[in-house]
This record gives C-alpha cells, structure tokens and sequence, in this order.
C-alpha cells in the first residue's frame, strides 16, 4: 500500500491490490427508475464475471444495509452505489465501520461531491477491469461518531447505541406544529466554550462542510485536514461564530430549558434519537473512516468546488492574458 500527495496537500489517496469482486452490494437510489434501470446492468455484468451481487434501493424509507450484511456469507468486496450525495452518505455510515470500499456514482442525484459522474462508468466492464487490474486509487474520508451520556463527563456509560455520520452530527429539536428555538451549551474536551441560542449546532467534518455547514455560514475546509467545524444555526447572537477544533476534541452538547423534550441528534440528516434533560450528546472523531473508490485520472477538489458552487468571480469576467 503505497501513500501519495495530492495536489500537494494532505488529502491520502491509498492505491490497493487489486480488488477481488466475489461478493459485491449494488445500491440504487429508491424511486428512481433510472438508477435502478443502471444497478441492475451492474449487477448483469458482475454476474457474468462470477460475482455474488446484492442489489436493492436505498432512501429515506429504504436501508438495504442491515440485510445485505447479515446474510453475506463471505467477505463484501466492493459496494456500488449509485445515486447522490445522499445515498453515499448512508453507504457510507454503514459501510465505513466494516471497512467496505464504496464506488458511488451520481445518477438521478444533485450536487455530486462525493460521487464519480455517470461518465466515468459509462463502459461498465472497463471498470471491472481497472478494479481487477488495480488501476483506481481509494480516498478516506473522516467520520463522526456520536453517543448519548448522562451527567458530566466522568460518566462514560452510554445510554444510546454508537451513531455514525460522514457529513455531520446535528442537535435541533423538531416539531410538527412550531419552529422551537433550542438553548444549547457546548463543552470542549470538558470546558465549557459557550451556549447557543437559535434552531440549532452543526458538528461537521471537512466533507461535511460543503454541506449543511456551509449554508450556516459555516467555512469550507479541506478534506485532506483533520478537524471538525463547529458551526451554530442562525443564532440570535452575533458573537457566536463557527469554530474550527482538533479532530482529536470531544465536543459535548447539551440541552437546556427543554421542557418538551423537543431536542434530537441528526446524522447527515437522518434522525438518530433524541436527548432528554440532563442527557448529553458526545461527539467526537470515529476510529474507522469512509473509502471511496476513485476512478479519475485528474482528480480536484478545487475543480469540484468551481463547478458544484458555481465559483464564476465578478459579474464582470476578465480575460487573463498572462497564462502560459
């Protein structure tokens, strides 16, 4: 396993032997009939090669992972997942603690930054046969990990399952019939750094600053540096400001003045429970991170960020006569 720079920043791309496609998962985004229509020429293909393929649909009413997970009877080689952010976003909270590689590919998606275009698996077999012939590199991403706790930090007893989100963990209450402001105090590695007023707390990753982050105002960082990006929602205060923090901190978040017990945990977007009074959200760097399979030559981040935000500069474009 070989480590490379890229773009002369910290973003490791690891180049791998070369892939054994025994067992493959094939995931397309629920309800899309043209994403659908893509797996199961996939899974075709796989077939013939001699491949065992799970295939099925993910969305917000769809989790395929659990099942396909249980009843693999040997090692899951690759996950082809084909939809957009979003469907790479749960491939990855599933995938990433087993350490399975994701080549997420965007059809019937938006936006695309975490996914190969269409284009790059148009000949389908000649992806095969990069996989097999170790001609793609993989990319980690880092991840969240989140856990409700009782009391103060020295009480480490979870009382809630290990919650996992590539994008962000998110705390904001939720409710059907008002917009509830939530009062929220954040510690630091067990010292207090503030309360927050407002709809919410975004604790995002690099990736994830792209993301919801990045509509809170939040800065866009790097996805080659490892740190978290805590970020308030639409505070009532001017002062409270998005703080970038060691990906080795502890963030902890809790609830105050919550007599409706309206406060949850979000991961990328997804509920994950709820917090009670006197209960506290512990976020912090998760020890496994999410692999994505990388197919083009000249890959670029800053490219990327030109393209999806529609970076154009002035109204007025200038001509630069001064490039070679």
């Amino acid at each position: 396993m070989r480590r490379k720079l890229y773009n002369g920043l910290a973003t490791l791309f690891f180049f791998l032997l070369a892939v054994q496609l025994n067992q493959v998962i094939i995931v397309h985004k629920a309800g899309n009939p043209y994403s659908k229509s893509w797996a199961e020429k996939c899974a075709e293909k796989l077939e013939r090669r001699g491949a065992n393929v799970l295939l099925g649909p993910s969305g917000p009413k769809d989790n395929p992972y659990p099942v396909f997970l249980a009843s693999a009877h040997q090692p899951i080689d690759l996950a082809v997942v084909l939809g957009g952010d979003g469907t790479a976003l749960a491939a990855a909270r599933h995938l990433a603690p087993e350490n399975i590689p994701i080549l997420a590919v965007n059809i019937g998606g938006h936006l695309g930054f975490l996914t190969e275009s269409s284009d790059e698996i148009e000949d389908f077999e000649t992806v095969l046969d990069r996989l097999l012939e170790d001609r793609y590199a993989v990319q980690q991403r880092m991840m969240l990990r989140a856990c409700i706790h009782e009391g103060n930090r020295t009480n480490r007893e979870p009382l809630s399952e290990v919650y996992w989100a590539l994008n962000e963990m998110c705390v904001k209450p939720a409710s059907p019939d008002r917009m509830i402001t939530s009062i929220l105090e954040m510690e630091i590695d067990g010292e207090v750094v503030d309360q927050y007023q407002g709809d919410g707390l975004l604790i995002s990753t690099p990736t994830g600053t792209t993301g919801y982050t990045l509509a809170a105002n939040g800065p866009i960082v790097h996805p080659g540096m490892d740190a978290m990006v805590v970020t308030p929602i639409c505070p009532l205060s001017l002062s409270s400001r998005p703080v970038v923090i060691p990906a080795g901190s502890v963030v902890s978040v809790w609830p105050l003045a919550d007599p409706a017990v309206t406060t949850k945990l979000w991961m990328d977007g997804v509920l994950a429970t709820s917090i009670w009074p006197g209960q506290r959200a512990d976020i912090s760097m998760a020890e496994h991170m999410a692999k994505f399979v990388i197919l083009r030559q000249n890959q670029s981040y800053y490219q990327t960020l030109r393209n999806k935000l529609l970076w154009a500069g002035a109204r007025i474009n200038y001509t630069n006569n001064h490039r070679n």
